[in-house]
């Protein structure tokens, strides 16, 4: 059995290697960075995780997972996205709230609760972020590339996923009124800064910036 500290490094090489398709490996100080530890904590845990077959790392080479550590990873991934949309479906809790609970559920080890749960929630493809839910055979549903900083003025498109799940911006996306599935639609692109002004459901329009913009994935 995989202790929390193990769980949380598989997850979060996982969640790395998604953001990096093409390069689906990362560094020691990547790795520390993103948990938010010491360079050498990373590596002692990474030296753990190779003795068990799950990384294959060499001393300032890039962590690559196995076979055995991305279902791992993936299984976690799963248990923790699944909790999510539990409790912002079932227990209202906001979007913001639910990612911290997760963390702590989702090292329950019951392989027989988590298939009930998913059954319960009716097998629910994407949890409260838009993020994709593995599928217990480690399936994972295909999601939106799109920013919507890459949408074109006149361009109408639906909020398909949060990039940046901050609690700070998941708040400021509440006080905006929007959600996943919010229909926006982009009236202007300002060239000297990459801000835009975009129409958010039938509300009158409103600017944002750059970063909010590249915080956002959209569907046409």
């Amino acid at each position: 059995m995989l202790s929390y500290t193990e769980e949380n490094y598989l997850k979060a090489l996982l969640k790395l290697s998604f953001q990096n398709e093409e390069r689906p490996e990362a560094g020691t100080n990547e790795m520390a960075a993103y948990l938010g530890v010491k360079p050498a904590t990373a590596t002692d845990m990474l030296k753990k995780l190779k003795e068990k077959d799950l990384v294959t790392y060499k001393k300032y080479g890039k962590i690559l997972l196995t076979e055995s550590g991305k279902k791992n990873g993936i299984a976690i991934l799963r248990k923790h996205r699944l909790w999510e949309t539990f409790l912002y479906e079932k227990l209202d809790f906001s979007w913001d709230e639910v990612h911290e609970v997760a963390e702590q559920l989702e090292h329950i080890q019951s392989a027989k609760l988590v298939d009930k749960l998913e059954e319960f929630l009716g097998f629910p493809e994407f949890d409260p972020h838009g993020d994709p839910i593995p599928k217990a055979n480690g399936e994972i549903p295909a999601t939106a590339k799109t920013l919507l900083s890459e949408m074109k003025a006149g361009q109408t498109c639906k909020v398909a996923a949060v990039k940046d799940t901050s609690t700070l911006f998941l708040q400021y996306l509440e006080k905006l009124h929007i959600t996943i599935g919010t229909t926006l639609k982009v009236i202007e692109v300002i060239a000297f800064d990459g801000s835009l002004s975009i129409q958010i459901e039938n509300e009158e329009p409103r600017s944002i910036s750059m970063k909010f913009a590249e915080s956002l994935f959209v569907q046409s």
